[in-house]
């Protein structure tokens, strides 16, 4: 048994509440204190140019890891992009930035360079903050840190108050952050959302630390911080919600043609899709196929608030769909890439079944074991590629698992799990 194997066989009871425990191993059990303000009180926003070469210099002045947040604007605005930034570094204090006022934060980025940037959620904020000029070359990922911690709650206000004890003000998490000026109550969570990360962060490594996870954290830390760029997702119409009542090619291609229609609205206009045009209502008009606007008028989401013009420009995306010839339609699923979907493989390879249900059933164990969600043990797709077109001996699975992106820990861990799993019995 590993260190990580031994310290987490008895730290779900420790943890449970959401708290690591003190050097005498018991956990805090007094009543969260509310976090009310901040220490240095509300920062004015940076809205210009002077006073962002300020706030640069400070940081880059300051000392340690830098707390790292940005919020967006989802569901309200087009896209993902970041309408303010928060940033907080002992010896530099907390700072708000706009980055529609100050779109080009590289130099922020670059001052910032080699230092450790603690994120909660890493991957969601790390999309805007590139498309800023903001890059960071290492982190630490509070959320996943409670991941691999084993914390049955990992959103930030569930962390900050079981480790610290401290309660977060919320409410705000969702609300319009394209909105200008920004309400002062939103720029007070703001700032409290990176007022105490890094201490966050340090308690966190701690138990980490304690668990023998530490090394394992870090390996995960320095893959996000060095993955390229997601690559455009293909087809994404075809994640409209309510696609799978969808089964004929021309019906697929009015989802098509009205999701691609409605898009392009939702850019020009720089609103949320789901303002435009509903998911729902996509798929109603593509499974009724409306002949004309009066029709298209009668269906669910197209109802009295839309006016004449409106429709007409959802019918035409209609008449266009229903106008190609059939070599134009598209095919029905995505091309399949990897393995055929779990529940087919009873049919298909019932050897490769059994030994995916062997190996699951062994990840799951480990995960438990080692007190850890399975997916961050192990990305369920790897297991089931693995499974899939097995690897002959134990060097050719580790060599399968790194080729599909697992970590070295992962690797150590999972390897004699996969291996028995592929010998099984019945496999």
């Amino acid at each position: 048994m590993t260190d990580a194997q031994d310290t987490a066989a008895d730290s779900a009871l420790r943890t449970t509440g959401g708290t690591p425990p003190d050097d005498a191993g018991s956990s805090v059990t007094e009543a969260p204190t509310p976090l009310l303000e901040p220490r240095e009180g509300i920062p004015p926003v940076v809205t210009d140019e002077n006073a962002l070469a300020e706030v640069i210099a400070a940081f880059a002045a300051g000392s340690g890891p830098v707390a790292v947040d940005a919020e967006r604007a989802s569901g309200y605005r087009y896209g993902q992009r970041a309408y303010l930034v928060q940033l907080r570094r002992e010896g530099a204090g907390t700072a708000l930035i706009d980055p529609v006022a100050c779109p080009d934060l590289s130099g922020l980025g670059e001052a910032l360079s080699g230092v450790e940037w603690v994120l909660h959620a890493a991957t969601q904020d790390l999309p805007c903050l590139r498309e800023i000029g903001m890059v960071p070359t290492s982190l630490f990922d509070t959320e996943l840190a409670g991941r691999l911690a084993g914390f049955p709650r990992v959103g930030l206000g569930a962390m900050v108050e079981g480790v610290l004890g401290f309660v977060l003000e919320k409410g705000h998490s969702a609300v319009d952050w394209s909105t200008r000026p920004l309400p002062e109550p939103w720029l007070r969570y703001a700032a409290l959302d990176v007022e105490l990360l890094v201490d966050l962060r340090d308690a966190l490594e701690k138990e980490l630390d304690r668990q023998g996870k530490l090394d394992w954290a870090r390996q995960e830390f320095d893959a996000i911080a060095s993955a390229p760029p997601a690559e455009p997702r293909k087809d994404p119409w075809r994640r409209t919600s309510g696609m799978h009542k969808v089964r004929r090619r021309r019906q697929l291609a009015v989802v098509r043609e009205l999701w691609q229609t409605r898009d392009r609205i939702a850019q020009r206009r720089d609103v949320s899709p789901g303002k435009v045009l509903s998911d729902a209502a996509i798929v109603e008009a593509a499974l009724s196929l409306p002949p004309n606007a009066h029709a298209l008028a009668t269906l669910n989401g197209f109802g009295h608030r839309v006016g004449r013009r409106q429709l007409e420009q959802w019918q035409a995306a209609v008449d266009r769909a229903k106008a190609l010839p059939d070599a134009a339609l598209p095919q029905p699923g995505q091309p399949v890439t990897g393995p055929p979907p779990p529940r087919a493989w009873a049919d298909k390879d019932p050897a490769a079944a059994a030994r995916l249900s062997a190996a699951r059933a062994g990840v799951s164990a480990l995960a438990e074991q080692l007190n850890m969600p399975q997916e961050n043990l192990i990305a369920p797709d790897t297991v089931r590629r693995i499974c899939w077109e097995p690897p002959v001996g134990l060097e050719a699975v580790e060599d399968a698992l790194a080729r599909y992106g697992a970590r070295a820990w992962q690797v150590e861990q999972v390897t004699p799990v996969l291996v028995a799993a592929l010998s099984a019995k019945g496999a």
